[in-house]
């Protein structure tokens, strides 16, 4: 018996279950596949901000809207743990970082990774994202098309080949590192029954030996860097030096571990951000214009510094707030409740796998009116003081917002500055965008547009 089905049975017999679609449903099982925001969004309407969905054999409790994503991550988020729900299925890629650990070890551990982050850590990182966005886009050819998808993918994994790990990104240690990654990665944006499969040939032992390469390439990193005693303004460096109040450092597996979770969190975060900007840009184009206007109103003929990106750019700012809003690329945040809790009025057991969404809770038009309509101005600072707490979480919130939201942030202004700054964007006759949900949301099939010249 699945492990998930008998864990249903324990947690009925503490009490009854929160109403939902629980009868099992392959029409449902597909709409979670392929429909899964405006199914969602149906079983709000009907059922309100906490129901139950059974999804193939299993039974998955979502908690949706403002209240219940503050329920989840700030108010109420001792009921539920990290580790044994979803986000268990990333360990045999990223192992034990801070997106698959929870209590103790992740609250020691988020402190020592704190000072790579801190804004002077960034600032260095800047000058990187600056130098590989500029040079990327100097390599598009006005007139002709690309697939900005598969470009952005390329140049995040540039950036972060050389702001996490200080390499060198045309390097064969680089791209094999990369290679690896994103071949382990592409494991789970596959179809579930293929993820199932197991032994010599199928999808999950390619996933194992990506991680052993990757084991083998960045521990041997590790290890020069530790006996050598090298340093540098990258965050491998700082990872490797960090301690904490009583001087514990982390060990050699927890810097791989963790240094692969930021790998994993960064790169498909900025990739995605980047690609949906650009294909709302292009179906908006006065906004395009108007973020142009304001690069050269501030920058004149230069690229932002870092002080512009981090807030001298309020147009493109909203732009890319609106993008998050839109197309958060950690649409879903999966749990386990840990003990019985009550939400909304209504009681949940312990033992279930639970999820809040940001990408349905952004969307829902009792918050965000007009919500599927493409409008930076709702980040207009008096129009955002009227949202409820809760209502935007593209980044989390509370203790486990997502540590590298300023590295992500700011890697998107940069790398969309560049473009706009060169170029208008222009969608393909009749394209009509699909979305992959897994690991992250992406426009399915790439990112087609056509380029031209400013």
């Amino acid at each position: 018996m699945p492990h998930d089905i008998r864990d249903e049975w324990r947690a009925r017999r503490r009490g009854p279950f929160p109403p939902g679609e629980t009868r099992p449903s392959l029409k449902n099982t597909w709409r979670f596949r392929h429909d899964v925001l405006d199914l969602l969004r149906d079983c709000y309407a009907e059922h309100g901000p906490i129901f139950g969905i059974r999804i193939i054999f299993g039974y998955n409790l979502a908690l949706i809207g403002p209240e219940a994503n503050h329920f989840v991550l700030v108010g109420g988020r001792e009921n539920f743990g990290w580790r044994d729900g979803a986000m268990g299925h990333l360990l045999p890629l990223i192992g034990d970082g801070l997106l698959t650990t929870d209590g103790d070890y992740h609250d020691a551990s988020r402190a020592i990774l704190m000072p790579a982050f801190h804004r002077e850590r960034i600032e260095e990182a800047t000058n990187v994202m600056r130098e590989e966005a500029t040079a990327a886009v100097d390599a598009l050819a006005a007139g002709a098309a690309a697939d900005v998808y598969e470009w952005a993918r390329t140049l995040a994994m540039r950036i972060a080949m050389r702001a996490l790990f200080g390499f060198d990104p045309d390097s064969g240690r680089a791209t094999e590192i990369a290679g690896h990654f994103e071949r382990g990665l592409s494991f789970h944006g596959r179809e579930y029954p293929m993820q199932l499969l197991f032994g010599p040939g199928t999808p999950l032992a390619q996933l194992r030996r990506d991680r052993i390469a990757l084991e083998q390439l960045v521990g041997a990193e590790i290890a020069r860097r530790r006996n050598d005693g090298t340093d540098g303004a990258d965050i491998l460096s700082s990872l490797l030096a960090s301690t904490d109040e009583e001087g514990r450092s982390l060990t050699d597996r927890q810097v791989l571990d963790h240094v692969l979770t930021l790998l994993f969190a960064g790169h498909d975060t900025a990739t995605s951000t980047v690609s949906f900007l650009v294909y709302e840009l292009a179906r908006n184009p006065a906004w395009a214009d108007a973020i142009a206007t304001e690069l050269a109103e501030v920058c004149g003929p230069r690229d932002p510094d870092a002080e512009q990106l981090f807030s001298g750019l309020p147009v493109l700012t909203r732009a890319v707030d609106e993008t998050l809003r839109l197309y958060p690329p950690a649409w879903i945040g999966p749990r386990r409740s840990v003990r019985d809790f009550v939400f909304d009025g209504v009681r949940a057991p312990a033992g279930i796998p639970c999820f809040y969404s940001s990408w349905v809770s952004h969307r829902l038009p009792d918050v965000f009116p007009d919500p599927d309509r493409f409008d930076p101005d709702r980040f207009l600072p008096e129009r955002r003081a009227l949202w409820p707490r809760g209502a935007y979480v593209p980044f989390g919130m509370g203790p486990r917002v997502c540590i590298g939201k300023r590295f992500g942030y700011t890697e998107v202004h940069a790398i969309a500055a560049a473009l706009v700054r060169r170029f208008r964007f222009e969608l393909p006759p009749g394209r009509e965008l699909e979305i992959n949900q897994a690991p992250t949301l992406s426009p399915r099939g790439g990112l087609p547009v056509r380029l031209t010249s400013r």
